[in-house]
């Protein structure tokens, strides 16, 4: 049974180990994994907590078992929220990132976005794959994105509306 729950401190480890891992973090260009120590991750949970429901953090579980994270934060101003999912390969090819993904959008919309997006990388082609199935379509990425330190000469631009 899948379990998409919201992130707390009792996540941390499984977050930690994920994030850790070069395979699930070289498209957000950390071939080698991110290694932060426990004190950062409960310093952002913290800062996630306080700023529920404009952002927020789920931990996947399946049959008990951590799969992967997923996550929206959206930006007031313009009402976009940008999306991410990232799995342990054990977990990839069984529909969960689509399940955590799918949360994650439903609960963006709930919460005031009305334009989600995701930006991969072009060679990602799993991940993009799943975004054109879940409706997202490839555009110009937008100066606001941008401005949030996201770069269009590396990463494409992905965004599916509300309606």
């Amino acid at each position: 049974m899948l379990e998409i729950k919201e992130t707390t401190l009792a996540d941390l480890k499984n977050i930690q180990r994920l994030w850790a891992d070069g395979d699930v973090m070289r498209f957000v260009g950390f071939p080698e994994g991110l290694h932060e120590p426990e004190e950062a991750l409960r310093a952002w949970i913290e800062e996630l907590s306080a700023v529920r429901p404009r952002a927020n953090h789920w931990s996947i579980y399946e049959d008990g078992v951590y799969c992967g994270e997923t996550n929206y934060s959206i930006d007031e101003q313009t009402r976009s929220a940008s999306l991410d999912v990232k799995l342990f390969a054990a977990a990839r090819g069984r529909d969960i990132a689509t399940k955590g993904l799918t949360h994650a959008i439903r609960e963006a919309f709930r919460n005031g976005a009305e334009t989600v997006w995701v930006d991969p990388a072009p060679e990602n082609a799993r991940a993009i794959a799943l975004y054109r199935r879940l409706g997202f379509t490839q555009k110009e990425m937008p100066a606001h994105v941008i401005a949030q330190g996201e770069d269009p000469e590396t990463n494409l631009y992905f965004e599916l509306h509300r309606n």
